[in-house]
């Protein structure tokens, strides 16, 4: 009987360290439980407790977000509003999942600058958006030197993170919002936005084994299967489905299938409100893309955290 109670008391100590390898995701939507129109933002927490923002977009409520609890490194896919944060939600669950409230301005900084600001947070990004955050950086008080470069065919390691950027077929203007005076009123009237490059998907390989494709707005790429699969052997994807700005549910199903071939995928970008009570909603993209999907496809849902393996499979709150 002693042998038997000391066996099962080392058999679960030994399993400890294997249940805590996993890389926590959670959604910070517009509203609780849900995946809405406007939901694009993130959270990654590398089993080491790194913690990366991934394209905070509109759904966060400013700086002080309680949700947003300890934040490392920002990745910003590209300057769109919906993904930078130009204008923010004023709150949790206001207004209403297909149209949340974007009443609060973030301009000219943008929310993930902000976001930067408050919690001493590097953002990575690629082309040429580094120097763009690092002026904003520098005009608001902080280091320039916390906006990190990782070029295509590059990479960089933060926080025992290592972090790629991969081809991302969409555009990538800055806002001439974000500039302001007399240069950004001039802009604005000639109907001119700023360049800084291509647009960015990532990988990120996290200290578990797990390489997740966060593709950020694009459509279907070559690069999807050469270098996003058979290169950086993505387990994981994060895919955008919105359809007219970005791949739909059918492209993005191709994408999956075909290309990436991951053990499972995260919808995202929907554009439409997707749930209602956390349940997928009939007729929506985020059900035919999941219908389309040939491995198991998990829904963003606001507040509620999921859990992945080394493998990219889910082991818990999906």
């Amino acid at each position: 009987m002693k042998r038997a109670f000391w066996f099962a008391v080392l058999s679960a100590a030994l399993a400890l360290p294997a249940a805590a390898q996993t890389v926590k995701v959670t959604p910070l939507g517009g509203f609780d439980g849900e995946f809405c129109a406007q939901d694009r933002a993130l959270v990654f927490e590398d089993p080491n407790g790194t913690r990366i923002l991934y394209d905070p977009g509109r759904s966060v409520v400013g700086a002080n977000d309680p949700r947003l609890g300890k934040i490392d490194v920002i990745l910003v896919s590209h300057m769109h509003g919906d993904h930078v944060g130009n204008v923010r939600t004023q709150a949790v669950n206001a207004g209403a999942c297909g149209s949340p409230d974007m009443s609060v301005s973030e301009l000219p900084n943008t929310l993930a600058v902000n976001i930067a600001l408050a919690k001493r947070a590097k953002i990575v990004t690629g082309s040429d958006m580094p120097s763009f955050f690092a002026a904003k950086l520098r005009t608001n008080g902080g280091n320039p030197a916390d906006s990190i470069l990782a070029r295509f065919g590059g990479s960089v390691v933060v926080g025992g993170v290592r972090i790629a950027t991969v081809t991302a077929m969409h555009s990538n203007g800055v806002d001439p919002d974000y500039i302001g005076g007399d240069l950004g009123r001039m802009m604005k009237e000639a109907g001119i936005y700023g360049d800084v490059g291509l647009a960015t998907g990532y990988v990120v390989r996290f200290s578990n084994g797990l390489a997740a494709y966060l593709s950020g707005d694009t459509g279907i790429t070559a690069d999807q299967e050469r270098v996003v699969r058979d290169l950086y052997h993505t387990q994981l994807a994060v895919m955008n489905i919105g359809d007219g700005f970005t791949t739909g549910p059918v492209e993005a199903a191709f994408v999956i299938n075909e290309l990436v071939k991951p053990a499972s995928v995260i919808a995202s970008h929907a554009n439409e409100a997707s749930t209602a009570g956390g349940k997928l909603r009939p007729g929506s993209k985020a059900e035919a893309f999941t219908k389309l999907v040939k491995v198991p496809v998990h829904l963003p849902l606001s507040g509620r955290t999921m859990e992945f393996d080394g493998g990219g499979r889910c082991t818990a709150g999906c």
